[in-house]
């Protein structure tokens, strides 16, 4: 058994993980804005940095998992906001706790991303583009000034859908483009993304207007199960890609979805690679 890091641990799919986690005989180190091992904000360098430091502490250098799962639904206010926690926090803190996954005999890395960044048709590919840039301030910058310049009003209960669905995006693409570098894929550490649909947490139900009575007939986006998923179909998985039996697989992005980003778009993937 080994220690693991999970983020945003305090509720919803964090908490699930983490409940799944340590009844498998793992130590877990959970970080959260309260009720955690590490109470820290990690939308904000500062919180990054101190988190980082305090799990380095904790974990005495070594550790053998990290689930990066804290994020906020676009029911957030502020777009700035949801780029520096949904896409800064999970990619600044798996670099500084690259080292200490690197000390492990099988380490795993994986992060939360969405089928949104598939399903919602509102990407700001200038925004995913600094993001992936690492331009933490020049990304908020441009976030606050795309959601002034939409509609007021037009938006109801996801005025930073745009936000967050780039936010997930750019997070996605920078697991892939970061899992095959030598860096990670060399060293054994592998890094994979889970893309969850309509799970039933706070963020899912504080962003849709949505209950557990909702019926996903009506639900905005295809439900082909015609059920909602829950914070443990997350957490299953999570646990899953974090065994060390999960040994070929790294820079993957499983939707969880229902079926969800397969009924929009039944063709999309695989994409051919095509001759120039």
């Amino acid at each position: 058994m080994g220690t693991v890091v999970v983020t945003g641990s305090a509720s919803g799919m964090g908490a699930a993980s983490a409940e799944r986690l340590r009844a498998a005989g793992h130590r877990v180190i959970g970080v959260d804005l309260r009720s955690a091992d590490v109470v820290a904000d990690l939308g904000t360098p500062a919180g990054r940095q101190g988190a980082i430091a305090e799990i380095l502490e904790l974990s005495g250098g070594v550790l053998d998992g990290v689930a990066a799962i804290a994020g906020v639904g676009p029911s957030m206010r502020d777009a700035a906001a949801v780029t520096s926690i949904n896409y800064f926090g999970p990619v600044e803190l798996l670099n500084g706790l690259r080292g200490a996954l690197e000390r492990s005999d099988a380490p795993r890395a994986v992060v939360i991303s969405s089928n949104s960044a598939s399903t919602v048709p509102m990407i700001d590919d200038t925004l995913a583009g600094l993001m992936l840039g690492g331009d933490e301030g020049a990304a908020r910058e441009h976030a606050a000034a795309a959601q002034s310049a939409l509609p007021a009003g037009s938006l109801g209960a996801s005025p930073s859908i745009h936000a967050y669905a780039t936010s997930k995006l750019a997070l996605a693409h920078w697991v892939r483009r970061t899992a095959v570098t030598p860096e990670w894929g060399r060293k054994g550490i592998l890094l994979n993304a889970i893309a969850p649909g309509a799970v039933l947490t706070p963020l899912m139900t504080g962003s849709t207007g949505a209950d557990k009575d909702f019926d996903p007939d009506s639900f905005p986006t295809p439900m082909p199960l015609g059920v909602f998923g829950e914070p443990d179909d997350i957490g299953f998985w999570v646990e899953q890609f974090l065994r060390p039996e999960a040994r070929f697989t790294t820079g993957a992005v499983l939707y969880v979805d229902g079926g969800t980003d397969a009924a929009m778009r039944p063709t999309a993937q695989p994409s051919a690679l095509r001759r120039p």
